[in-house]
């Protein structure tokens, strides 16, 4: 038995290294010209390659590098063995590459790693292999410069490979632990939970595939332990990271003392047993972090790749204990290794983290100490960290808004840099790759309003309030602008470009697509060269005040920002005036908070719940239950937002002469959902509101239907068993509109036939859309907030997915259309909001439950106003339309919770 076939068997790196010498010997009695010196080359680089995993010695790797290259060189390309010693090469380099960290090791890999696939033959058993070394060379060039094309390639390439190896394969767990690396690092930059879980699973399976006895056995659970540790981090479930500490305790003791690995596990270690001792404060867990991560730097070589990591962790766990115990020995220790880590990690995607961290230790020493040279080092290394690209998007969105926090206290004119280092890793954080619900999982976990508000009021105080419009634009109703950013006008472009452009957008839109990662891939890499075009430059990048200001073109646009330090008025009066700033001091954040608890009450009394998960419209048979003390409720929740809201609003209007006309209100934050265009005695103003100043603009660049619009009308008296209970007034309702318009210019469904294919087919061909029917909010998923049609439901995502070029107005007389999530106070999602952002110009809607019997009541007032004297009707008279019924309402006396909820949206 040879040397190498004994260490196959037993291991003993004796035989190794006598298989290594008996090898170079062969080949040094070998002549260049033998034709089997290319076989023994590549041979002893096999070897060399083990002895190298096993060791680390760069002297070995090198020596493979050079022995399988001369090996390719004596092989032409027909022979058979030529694709074989390709592969060898490509892992070759490879393996350099994990060592030295050289790219143009990893380039060499990729490159002769592609070679060795396309020649290889039809039916090669071992190509799995090839893809999965293939793969994890992408993933490796991704972890070292953050290009998510090459992410979308690795994980297409490992996938691949894992479908082509058959189940019961002995190597199938380690392609399944490769699609879990890959997974995992798609986690990381683009945060969809559905790809955590998922390689939760693949680690799972391949762990309970593999022999406690095999060699990657360990490193297997490793990367378990690292896949349920970054759950923890995300779900804060403490059986995840209890399962991740077994499984690298249980990794640990069964790794022999020189083993390469080892160092990493206890570096794993020692991560896990800091998080325990954060979330439960035992003195022994940061004990035992401290010691795994001492030993883990102590057992690494000092020009180890990782080193840098190790410390890093190292001074985690100095800092963790410094916040528990407040011992400055523990922060300057934590300042040392953050340090040091920092001068041993090249400029590439992890530098920008190990940064942040130094940045904090930093200001936790500033804080401490009060040393101003600790000030201006802070500053420098937020400053480094935000120059340099990352690929973990959210961690940077957290460091730059501790980076604001702390500005704010010390240095407050560099808010804004910080604030605008958070607000440009929006686009990466709402990717256009993700779904609906992974943006709105996002814009709860980050709470993207709170820093919107917060960068608003910044600004605000600095004096510059195009800065805080721009920003807060950029915060508002990030997943409607997201879907209007799919339909952009691309008549600017080239026809190459805009073809393209349009052809992957609407692929994105529909939200049909199989892979969209890579197509979101695609269509940023597309704009990167639109943008290198002359007068491209911005292409749908975020829009500057000299743009969002062209909002105003038809009347002035009340931005409201609420934080808990300040409340302002941000006043867009006409795109040719600078914005005006009206601070509301006549009352705090508790006061505007008690004011949106006070309007609950009055619904809750009123049998309206405006929160509901499962409302429909007021029966008719409620009208009379109303009491003298709830219509003065609404009376002084109407009569206070008036003095401390509207009045200064409308007073800082008339200095600027305007007195009557349209306006539109854009409110944010704890001013959202209060009935701020009910306030005011007279309503000298046509109100309407907007949730951003895009969509506005977006609204008025649409043309307008010439001639007269076909218009639809749907209702649904009852939407069958089981379901909501039956709306009498709807039928009649429609026979309003009927009347008012003429049986033959209305294409009307009415009860059993308006299914959600009619509607949805509807919707497509009329420019304007009445409904009438039950409406339902989903606080638990907003993008399943439907509207309720005979035996099935029209949700709000495929609303959102379906192209409406003729869409103009939107008649909503369903129940709070018009009402979003109370978390997502910012996001406008709500039906109303949808069906803007689907294309619709203007809407009409209700911010809570209407009554049934006023369904008809409405109509006919908005529908004679709009058809009036034979005139063709124009969308932008809705406003005005709607105003006159709500005034014909309230002045003959029907309660407030009857007129006060109908809104209009857009233009």
């Amino acid at each position: 038995m040879s040397y190498s076939h004994q260490y196959d068997k037993h291991n003993d790196p004796k035989d190794l290294d006598a298989a290594i010498k008996n090898k170079t010997a062969a080949i040094e009695l070998t002549h260049r010209q033998h034709p089997e010196r290319a076989a023994r080359l590549q041979s002893l680089a096999v070897s060399l390659t083990y002895r190298f995993r096993r060791l680390e010695d760069p002297q070995d790797i090198n020596a493979a590098v050079r022995n399988l290259q001369q090996a390719v060189e004596l092989t032409p390309e027909g022979h058979p063995e030529f694709h074989q010693r390709l592969e060898g090469l490509a892992v070759t380099f490879s393996h350099r590459y994990e060592r030295l960290r050289d790219l143009r090791d990893l380039d060499s890999a990729l490159n002769y790693g592609q070679a060795a696939i396309l020649s290889a033959p039809d039916g090669y058993p071992d190509l799995p292999a090839r893809l999965q070394d293939l793969a994890m060379s992408f993933s490796d060039r991704y972890n070292q410069l953050g290009n998510p094309e090459d992410l979308e390639s690795s994980l297409q390439q490992s996938t691949q490979a894992l479908m082509l190896m058959p189940i019961g394969h002995p190597e199938r767990p380690g392609h399944m632990e490769s699609v879990s690396t890959v997974l995992i690092s798609r986690y990381e930059r683009w945060g969809d939970p559905d790809d955590l879980n998922s390689a939760v699973q693949h680690d799972q399976a391949a762990v309970e595939l593999t022999d406690p006895g095999h060699a990657d056995y360990t490193r297997r659970l490793h990367q378990l332990a690292l896949a349920l540790g970054r759950r923890y981090n995300r779900a804060g479930d403490v059986a995840d990271l209890d399962a991740a500490l077994r499984h690298i305790e249980f990794a640990v003791g069964l790794t022999r003392k020189g083993h390469p690995g080892l160092p990493g596990y206890l570096t794993t270690l020692g991560r896990f047993y800091q998080r325990r001792y954060r979330k439960l404060g035992y003195s022994t867990d940061i004990d035992a972090a401290l010691k795994c991560s001492q030993k883990a730097v102590e057992l690494t070589v000092d020009d180890h790749p990782s080193l840098g990591e190790r410390l890093h962790s190292w001074g985690v766990a100095f800092g963790a204990r410094y916040e528990k115990l407040n011992n400055i020995e523990d922060l300057e220790s934590s300042l040392e290794k953050y340090q040091a880590a920092v001068n041993l990690t090249p400029v590439d995607p992890d530098l920008p983290g190990r940064l942040h961290s130094l940045a904090l230790a930093l200001e936790q020493r500033y804080t401490r100490l009060g040393d101003t040279q600790d000030l201006e080092k802070v500053f420098k290394t937020y400053r480094e960290a935000f120059s340099i690209p990352t690929s973990a998007p959210v961690q940077s969105w957290k460091a730059a808004l501790r980076w604001a926090s702390f500005a704010k206290k010390h240095r407050p004119r560099d808010q804004q840099e910080a604030y605008l280092a958070a607000f440009k890793l929006l686009p990466e954080i709402l990717w256009m790759g993700n779904t609906l619900a992974v943006h709105q999982d996002a814009n709860r976990r980050l709470d993207i309003a709170k820093a919107t508000a917060g960068a608003v009021r910044a600004g605000v105080a600095l004096g510059n309030i195009p800065f805080a419009i721009e920003l807060l634009e950029q915060g508002l109703a990030t997943t409607f602008q997201r879907l209007l950013q799919l339909k952009t006008d691309i008549k600017e472009l080239p026809e190459d470009k805009a073809n393209e452009l349009q052809m992957i957008s609407a692929k994105l839109y529909s939200g049909t697509s199989k892979n969209p990662q890579q197509l979101a891939v695609e269509r940023n890499k597309l704009l990167d060269k639109i943008r290198g075009l002359p007068g491209l430059q911005s292409f749908l990048l975020p829009q500057k005040y000299r743009e969002l200001c062209q909002a105003t073109q038809n009347g002035p646009v009340i931005i409201l920002n609420s934080h808990r330090a300040r409340h302002d008025v941000l006043l867009l009066l006409n795109p040719a005036s600078h914005p005006v700033h009206i601070p509301l001091r006549s009352f705090n954040f508790d006061e505007l908070e008690a004011q949106r608890n006070h309007l609950k009450e009055i619904l809750a009394r009123c049998n309206i719940t405006a929160r509901q998960p499962e409302s429909t419209r007021l029966d008719g048979e409620r009208e009379g239950a109303d009491s003298r003390p709830t219509q003065e409720s609404f009376r002084d929740l109407l009569a206070w937002l008036w003095s401390h809201i509207v009045e200064p609003v409308y007073e800082v209007l008339k200095l600027h002469g305007i007195r009557d006309g349209r306006l539109w209100w854009c409110p944010t934050g704890a001013f959202t959902g209060l009935p701020l265009h009910a306030a005011a005695p007279s309503d000298h103003f046509i109100q309407s509101y907007t949730s951003t100043l895009g969509a506005l603009i977006d609204a008025n660049s649409k043309k307008p239907v010439r001639g007269r619009p076909k218009i639809g009308a749907v209702g649904v008296t009852y939407s069958g068993r089981g379901r909501e209970a039956e709306l009498p007034s709807v039928a009649r309702e429609i026979a309003t509109i009927l009347s008012v318009i003429g049986k033959d210019n209305v294409h009307s469904l009415l009860g059993e036939q308006a299914t959600v294919q009619a509607v949805t087919s509807q919707l497509q061909d009329c420019s304007w859309l009445h409904l009438a029917c039950h409406g339902r909010q989903n606080l638990a998923d907003p993008p399943k907030s439907c509207l309720q049609l005979y035996g099935g439901n029209l949700e709000l995502e495929t609303i959102l997915r379906m192209p409406l070029p003729k869409a103009e107005l939107v008649f909503l007389a369903a129940c709070q259309t018009a009402m979003g999530d109370a978390e997502l106070v910012n996001e406008s999602f709500h039906l109303a909001g949808g069906f803007i952002a689907a294309g619709f110009r203007g809407a009409i809607a209700t911010a809570w439950s209407m009554c049934d019997s006023d369904g008809p009541l409405v109509a006919e007032a908005v529908y004679t106003h709009l058809f009036r004297n034979g005139q063709i009707p124009a969308a932008t008279d809705a406003a005005e339309a709607l105003q006159i019924a709500v005034r014909n309402m309230r002045d003959s006396g029907i309660p407030y919770e009857r007129w006060v909820p109908f809104i209009h949206l857009g233009v």
